[in-house]
């Protein structure tokens, strides 16, 4: 590179295309740079992943550490609309002059070391919170855990919310197998999390091999509630009478306990109150994560992209009430198991509206149809028809035609790739402006 860029667009379209593959498994390279950045953390680090609730559980511990007073980097991966919300500063995204200066030094200090987009970025915010002097930083893993990026840092606490397929090209084709690499995250003699109610056996495993303190669900903390209010129980903490945490779904009580067990296996570093803990379950905020926007008809975004996660996607819409008709828009990545999220879905659909998305590992609308025909669901394309499917070029165009045949009644399920929310929420907010 001669000159560096002098806008963040320019930067990141830049970092696509200056390594030679999208992602690169592997900490040498990452480790090369972090040293010569000096990047060293003196405040408690938690480092969260897992197939699903990754995001949410990130979520919920800057919440409440915000509530508690403390001053939080949060990192998550990927962003919805821009860059920027994939670091958070006290709650609010990182400017792009900030992110602009992390850029160059990341630049001035890799020399011949060449990285992904995701690593360069990765180091870029590491850098800047190591900068910041904040009490706390939570770091979301982007892609499995042993040879992500993000575990160049030896967190305090490590946190494996759950364990299903999911990226099986990088991480195996099996929960064993997928387990273990999760299991990279965790450190000998630190705080190690599990919040899988079956974790596999060689996540297990792996912790005790390494000497790391493990903490399992339902072994060294649980939670249990009614309708009304929720109880969490740690190895020497209860936390009483909770609210239920402003994220819906039926698995946020999962991703709230493994994140209320984290802050207890840090109380003595980073006390926090029980007033703080219900505020900030109850101000929580993660677009994307079935998110129910007001107005009619109801429309809800959830970026469940595998059969895990449209699982849970499924037993939330069926927690909804009654509709007439449902509107899905559904894109996905080739990579993804397509049919395996179509069967948990297929009976609670009417309508289909399959779409592209802009990028090159993106399934073609067309062959998403071909998996739904394949899956049984037969379209009778008629006016009134009680099944319908059309592919469309864009999730924009793809939810404005589910808008305009929807009833006041019905909803919309929009769901699938980041990609595919993102290009939704765009169109939405277009229809207000």
């Amino acid at each position: 590179m001669q000159t560096n860029p002098s806008t963040l667009a320019e930067w990141l379209s830049l970092l696509e295309t200056a390594h030679p593959k999208a992602i690169d498994m592997g900490l040498e390279r990452v480790a090369q740079v972090r040293a010569q950045l000096g990047i060293r953390f003196d405040c408690p680090v938690i480092t969260v992943g897992g197939t699903n609730g990754k995001g949410s559980t990130c979520a919920m511990l800057e919440s409440i550490l915000l509530q508690a007073g403390y001053r939080v980097g949060l990192y998550t991966s990927p962003h919805l609309l821009h860059f920027n919300e994939r670091a958070r500063l006290n709650g609010e995204p990182v400017a792009d002059d900030a992110l602009i200066a992390a850029f160059e030094a990341v630049e001035a200090a890799r020399g011949t070391v060449s990285l992904t987009y995701f690593e360069f970025t990765t180091l870029a915010i590491l850098h800047l919170f190591a900068a910041a002097k904040l009490d706390a930083v939570v770091l979301e893993v982007g892609l499995g855990g042993r040879l992500d990026a993000v575990n160049v840092i030896d967190a305090d606490v490590a946190i494996v919310t759950s364990v299903d397929i999911d990226h099986t090209d990088y991480l195996g084709d099996t929960r064993e197998q997928i387990g273990f690499e999760k299991a990279g995250i965790f450190r000998a003699d630190r705080a190690a999390i599990c919040g899988d109610p079956v974790p596999p056996k060689s996540l297990v495993q792996h912790a005790e091999k390494i000497g790391a303190d493990l903490w399992l669900l339902g072994r060294d903390f649980n939670y249990s509630g009614d309708k009304q209010q929720w109880n969490y129980g740690g190895r020497g903490q209860r936390r009483n009478a909770l609210g239920y945490p402003s994220l819906r779904g039926a698995n946020q009580l999962l991703n709230a306990s493994a994140a209320l067990a984290a802050l207890e296996a840090l109380r003595t570093r980073l006390p926090v109150g029980a007033q703080e803990v219900r505020t900030g379950l109850a101000m929580v905020d993660l677009p994307g994560r079935f998110q129910v926007l007001p107005g009619r008809p109801v429309v809800v975004l959830d970026v469940a992209h595998n059969p895990h996660a449209a699982a849970t996607l499924a037993q939330n819409l069926d927690n909804m009430g009654f509709h007439p008709y449902t509107y899905a828009v559904f894109g996905a990545m080739r990579d993804k198991d397509i049919a395996g999220v179509i069967a948990h879905l297929k009976g609670r659909v009417d309508h289909w509206c399959v779409t592209d998305l802009p990028l090159p590992r993106a399934a073609p609308a067309k062959e998403i149809e071909v998996m739904l025909l394949q899956a049984g669901i037969a379209p009778r394309n008629e006016p009134d028809a009680p099944c319908t499917i059309e592919s469309f070029d864009s999730p924009a165009e793809a939810y404005r035609n589910a808008r305009s045949r929807a009833g006041e009644n019905d909803r919309i399920v929009v769901f699938g790739s980041f990609l595919t929310v993102a290009g939704a929420m765009e169109a939405r907010k277009s229809e207000f402006h």
